[in-house]
C-alpha cells in the first residue's frame, strides 16, 4: 500500500506516487479507466493528475476527455481523501493557433471548464499549464488569488516555469501575505533529455542543472516523466531498434549510456525491474518529490507501486546521477 504525506506547507495527504491521466477518456475508454482509477485507489493512491487540454489530440470526440472520465469515476465512489489536481492556462489544441492562454482570462475559462469535466465544486490543487515569460506575474497570481478566494480552488503550483519564474511569483505573493505556488511540476526522470529534440515535443525545463536550489528550499516537485517514456526498460529489452523514433530522440544524450549500465546492475542487485528503479530514482530523493507515473491497466499500475517498497540509498542515487 502507497504511505502518504503531506504536500509542502499544504493541507494536501497526498500519496508518495501521483496517477497520470492524458489517457482516460481518449485512448482508455470508460470501463478501462474506472478499473485503472478503481486499482490505484485500492493500493492506497489518492493523487490524481490531469489537465483540462488532455485528449483534445484526439479529433471528433468532446474536449477535456481525461477530466470528464475522472468526472464519472467520482460519481461512483465518495471523493472524501481523493486530491484531484488538474492544470489550466495552456494552449487551446482545438483551436490550433497555439496562442498563449497563461493570464487571468485563460485562466478562469479553463478552471470553469475543468470543474464542469469534472463534477466538482473546488479543485484541490490547480496548476498552471504554462508560463508566459512576458508577462508580469503579478496579473496571473492575483487571478489565482482571487479563484482560491472564491473557492474554486484550494492550492495552486507551476508547471513548466522556470525556477525564477516561480521564486518571483512567490515574492509578489508573500509581500501581500498571500500563500503562492505550493508545488513545481516539472520534466524529470533518470533519463536524461536531449534538449533540441525535448523541447521540439514540448518537454521544458528539465530538473537537473535548474530546479536543485529550488527544491533544497523546500519547494516540493512533482514530476513528470517519471518514468522517461520507459525508454530504458524499452532498450534493454530490445537495444535501440525497440525505441520508438520520438522517444529515441528525446533521450539521445549520451549521458543515458552509463545511467542505463548502473540502472541495470541495481535492478539485478535488489531484484526489481528497470522501471522500478527509474521510478525510484525519483521518488528517493532528499528533498520532497512524488512521481507521476503512467499505466494503461491496472496490472501496469501494480507493477509501477512495486516501486513504492524500494529505497535508494544516496550512494545509489549518486551513482545513478553519475553513471
Amino acid at each position: 500500500m502507497l504511505s502518504k504525506v503531506m504536500l509542502g506547507q499544504t493541507d494536501l495527504e497526498v500519496s508518495t506516487y501521483c496517477y497520470g491521466t492524458n489517457m482516460l477518456g481518449s485512448a482508455l475508454d470508460q470501463g478501462q479507466s474506472n478499473a485503472i482509477l478503481d486499482c490505484f485507489a485500492a493500493n492506497g493512491g489518492n493523487f490524481i493528475d490531469t489537465a483540462r487540454m488532455y485528449g483534445d489530440w484526439v479529433p471528433g470526440i468532446p474536449t477535456g476527455m481525461s477530466e470528464r472520465a475522472i468526472g464519472s469515476w467520482l460519481k461512483t465512489r465518495d471523493r472524501e481523501g481523493l486530491v484531484i489536481a488538474t492544470k489550466g492556462g495552456g494552449m487551446d489544441l482545438r483551436a490550433g493557433d497555439w496562442a498563449n492562454r497563461c493570464n487571468p482570462a485563460g485562466i478562469a475559462e479553463d478552471l470553469a471548464q475543468s470543474l464542469d469535466h469534472l463534477g466538482i465544486e473546488s479543485i484541490d490543487l490547480y496548476w498552471l499549464h504554462a508560463d508566459n515569460p512576458e508577462a508580469p506575474v503579478e496579473p496571473i497570481m492575483d487571478a489565482l488569488l482571487e479563484h482560491q478566494a472564491a473557492g474554486r480552488i484550494r492550492h495552486f503550483g507551476a508547471s513548466n516555469w522556470s525556477p525564477e519564474r516561480v521564486i518571483a511569483a512567490n515574492a509578489y505573493t508573500a509581500s501581500a501575505g498571500k500563500p503562492g505556488f505550493c508545488a513545481v511540476q516539472t520534466f524529470w526522470g533518470l533519463a536524461v533529455p536531449e534538449p533540441g529534440a525535448a523541447m521540439q515535443q514540448g518537454y521544458l525545463y528539465y530538473y537537473e542543472g535548474l530546479f536543485e536550489e529550488l527544491h533544497a528550499s523546500g519547494m516540493p516537485i512533482v514530476a513528470y516523466g517519471a518514468q522517461s517514456g520507459g525508454y530504458f526498460t524499452k532498450l534493454a529489452a530490445g537495444g535501440e531498434e525497440a525505441v520508438r523514433e520520438d522517444l529515441r530522440a528525446r533521450y539521445a544524450n549520451p549521458v543515458n549510456a552509463g545511467r542505463l549500465r548502473v540502472a541495470q546492475e541495481l535492478a539485478a542487485r535488489h531484484g526489481v525491474s528497470i522501471n522500478e528503479i527509474a521510478l525510484s530514482y525519483i521518488a528517493s530523493q532528499p528533498h520532497q518529490t512524488i512521481p507521476i507515473f503512467g499505466g494503461s491497466s491496472p496490472a501496469q499500475i501494480e507493477d509501477s507501486l512495486k516501486a513504492a517498497s524500494l529505497v535508494l540509498t544516496a550512494d545509489e542515487l549518486a551513482a545513478l546521477k553519475q553513471g
